[in-house]
């Protein structure tokens, strides 16, 4: 039997690999973190060729683990951290440099430039994205601007850029294949998601030559077939999504005004929109949903940088904990966090703030303060941030009853039930909650065969509990009220 379908989900600070059955149940599971590089104040890196081996090292982890050999594979789903840029030898296939991770801000003063020049506007337009050092635009420039002869190596042809999806692609094939998908590919910001090709304006105005950029494709499409010794066997790659994306393909919100929110690393909250896009007016995003046979489904996301990672801080910076599981008791046996505010702006600002100059603070503090404290605040960082991405999208005019949540940190019950608290929203975690790899799985076994159309995924979709607010709307209202007093403190004032 060939039925099953191998998901690779390249994350932020791990890889993982997941093994589906062609019902979407999870037969085997390989993960490995991998190492964070912070050369500068503000910028964040990985070394591509770790992740490389990560992914490998994970495959073979999950083959193990659900007794599959690659020949029972029969496609193969990527999704990954959006937004992290590539470049590579288009030979050699080897990187010219660091993967420039989506949370670095070394390019701020390059987009304060573009902005000063007014450039925004026509960029906002185009993209749907804001002018911000988050997208991979002004990172490729960047790295042109810091390798011996970028330029004239990327003007001959002989440099690729990529997000990782793209890097994966061209690795699983041995170099055969450059191609991204429509979601990746919108998260550039040289991607005019009208009219689904890049743009020519913006590649001209950041001297980005258009030959190193990959052809972009559906997200359920025909990308390559593997072409490895590491995996011994043809196994075609017919799904990718960038993994907010396809965290929203995997909880089947294809329903216009259906809305999923991932707390992974970061935090991000996609709205389907439909085949119309919405502009905000709320410093939100337009982007991508999906895009099935040459159709286009878009949403409207707002963008956290720092959710997950807090905690990861708390353990590995601050030595709070020891493991990230120990937030949930803490957090219950101190639920109200006395005053004290953390603001995770380690890498700035997302929505709407969108403040790439902000800096992570904890205020309120008191004599009688204590690690608890700061752990409870820094899990309602999370409920806070949301409420504001919430507030932000009833502005624009689309305000759901309900969010369908997934990843690593909503599996913390503590959480789950504090969002709804907070924001006065149900929350709905599904029994499956690897959505992200699910979507991605989805997204290849609807081109092999093994899924028949949305509906049918949609059928396979359960709730595993529901959260709902247990606290009176006032008492929710007076703290959000002291994290805007807290996130006006770290705000930059350029």
């Amino acid at each position: 039997m060939s039925d099953f379908i191998l998901a690779i989900d390249q994350g932020t600070t791990s890889s993982r690999a997941i093994i589906f059955d062609a019902s979407g149940s999870v037969m085997g599971v390989g993960q490995q973190e991998f190492e964070q590089h912070f050369p500068q104040d503000g910028w964040v890196e990985h070394d591509p060729e770790e992740i490389w081996h990560s992914v490998l090292s994970v495959i073979d982890s999950a083959l193990r683990a659900a007794g599959v050999v690659a020949s029972q594979i029969k496609a193969i789903g990527i999704t990954n951290q959006r937004e992290t840029t590539l470049v590579w030898d288009r030979k050699t296939g080897e990187p010219v440099y660091n993967a420039i991770v989506w949370q670095d801000r070394r390019t701020s003063a390059l987009c304060d430039t573009l902005r000063g020049d007014e450039h925004e506007p026509m960029i906002t337009e185009k993209t749907g994205l804001l002018l911000d050092p988050y997208f991979s635009a002004t990172k490729v420039r960047w790295i042109l601007d810091h390798i011996d002869s970028g330029q004239a190596r990327a003007e001959a042809g002989d440099l690729c850029f990529g997000t990782v999806d793209s890097f994966l692609l061209w690795r699983l094939t041995d170099g055969q294949v450059h191609r991204t998908d429509a979601t990746n590919a919108a998260r550039t910001m040289l991607f005019n998601i009208i009219e689904q090709q890049w743009d020519v304006d913006i590649l001209s105005l950041l001297n980005i030559p258009i030959v190193m950029l990959p052809e972009v494709m559906d997200c359920s499409d025909d990308f390559g077939i593997t072409a490895i010794p590491e995996i011994d066997a043809e196994i075609p790659v017919t799904g990718i999504a960038g993994d907010q994306q396809a965290a929203l393909f995997g909880q089947c919100c294809f329903e216009v005004g259906m809305m999923k929110s991932t707390y992974g690393t970061g935090c991000f909250m996609i709205l389907n929109t439909g085949t119309e896009p919405v502009r905000s007016n709320n410093r939100l995003l337009t982007t991508v949903a999906y895009r099935l046979e040459g159709e286009v489904c878009f949403g409207l996301e707002g963008s956290i940088f720092i959710a997950g990672a807090s905690v990861q801080w708390l353990r590995d910076s601050m030595k709070m904990i020891e493991h990230a599981r120990e937030t949930e008791a803490i957090a219950t046996n101190n639920p109200d966090s006395h005053g004290v505010y953390v603001v995770p702006a380690f890498t700035g600002l997302g929505a709407p703030y969108w403040d790439a100059e902000a800096r992570g603070g904890i205020l309120g503090l008191t004599r009688d303060s204590g690690v608890s404290d700061v752990v409870t605040a820094t899990l309602e960082s999370v409920a806070y941030q949301s409420r504001d991405l919430l507030l932000a999208m009833a502005s624009d005019g689309v305000a759901p009853g309900r969010v369908r949540v997934d990843g690593g940190m909503i599996e913390n019950n503590w959480v789950a039930q504090n969002l709804a608290d907070l924001t006065g929203i149900a929350v709905d975690r599904p029994e499956v909650t690897e959505t992200t790899a699910l979507g991605a799985a989805y997204l290849a076994g609807l081109r092999v065969g093994l899924f028949d159309s949305l509906e049918d995924l949609s059928k396979g979709w359960r709730l595993n509990q529901c959260f709902e607010r247990q606290i009176a709307s006032e008492v929710a209202d007076n703290r959000y009220n002291g994290w805007l007093e807290a996130v006006d403190r770290v705000r930059s004032r350029g």
